[in-house]
């Protein structure tokens, strides 16, 4: 049994407000009645998210929290007092954001990227401190993995995003097909693993695999549109961009395949399904 994550516990005991869970060392862990599943009867396993209630005990609850220990969020903040901010992360007892972890001081309103952890005490605790909680060990995975990306804050070159909430990586402008905002989640790529460590991500597969995909997304396009595009490979780049999310040469890329296989005609219109 983790705290400040979902596990999978056993129903122990039923009382009158609620139904008490496996915690392990923990002992019972309540989960209230509002919440308790109306075929709930003793032996059956629930998946639940625990946490510490506003005594400091465990509870369970079923509800999913925007934010769980170990990974990276972009929170309100709800209220600020003498010691530090709390975060509405959607559960009744809100995030505890201590003054140590606020690299500038927030105000009630604010949205801020944190990174959930356990405290000295055991407590689970926001972090808006987020270099300290970067995965330290070198990246092992290959160029081309598929992985989950956290966006981070806009730079000069692009985007820096979070890879698996464990190490930071950039998202160069080029490879930014997509608008994006802070604490958005998305599907991405490994581009390069750096030889000073760092990463580069992108959102499309790399190679033929990303031209497959704009292929496949500019046939959906046609069909939805009366088998016209009034796109081609002159067309404005950022026309392109606003309406398929892609690069011109993308673009032109997944153009010049369907073309070979016949799937479509190009003319000074546009583009046009083939039969």
């Amino acid at each position: 049994m983790q705290l400040g994550r979902f596990n999978t516990l056993s129903v122990i005991r039923q009382v009158e407000f609620g139904v008490y869970l496996d915690g392990g060392k923990l002992g019972g862990i309540l989960l209230p009645s509002s919440e308790v599943p109306t075929d709930c009867e003793l032996g059956d396993d629930l998946y639940v998210f625990v946490y510490l209630d506003s005594h400091d005990m465990p509870v369970a609850t079923l509800k999913k929290p925007y934010i769980q220990l170990g990974e990276f969020a972009r929170l309100r903040v709800s209220q600020t007092n003498d010691i530090g901010a709390f975060l509405d992360w959607g559960l009744p007892k809100e995030l505890f954001l201590p003054f140590a972890q606020q690299p500038q001081k927030v105000e009630a309103g604010q949205r801020v990227t944190v990174f959930a952890y356990l405290d000295n005490s055991g407590r689970l605790a926001a972090s808006a401190k987020l270099d300290r909680h970067f995965d330290k060990t070198p990246c092992t995975l290959a160029p081309g993995s598929e992985v989950d990306l956290f966006a981070w804050r806009p730079t000069e070159l692009g985007y820096q995003m979070i890879v698996n909430h464990r190490w930071p990586a950039m998202l160069h402008r080029q490879d930014q097909v997509q608008n994006l905002h802070a604490g958005q989640s998305v599907k991405g790529y490994i581009k390069t693993l750096r030889e000073d460590g760092k990463l580069d991500v992108m959102l499309h597969p790399p190679g033929y695999g990303r031209v497959h995909s704009v292929s496949d997304q500019l046939l959906e396009y046609l069909q939805q549109h009366q088998g016209f595009c009034p796109l081609h490979d002159k067309s404005d780049p950022e026309e392109i961009k606003r309406v398929f999310g892609v690069s011109k040469k993308a673009f032109k890329m997944a153009i010049g395949q369907l073309l070979k296989q016949g799937k479509l005609v190009q003319d000074e219109q546009g583009l046009h399904l083939r039969g």
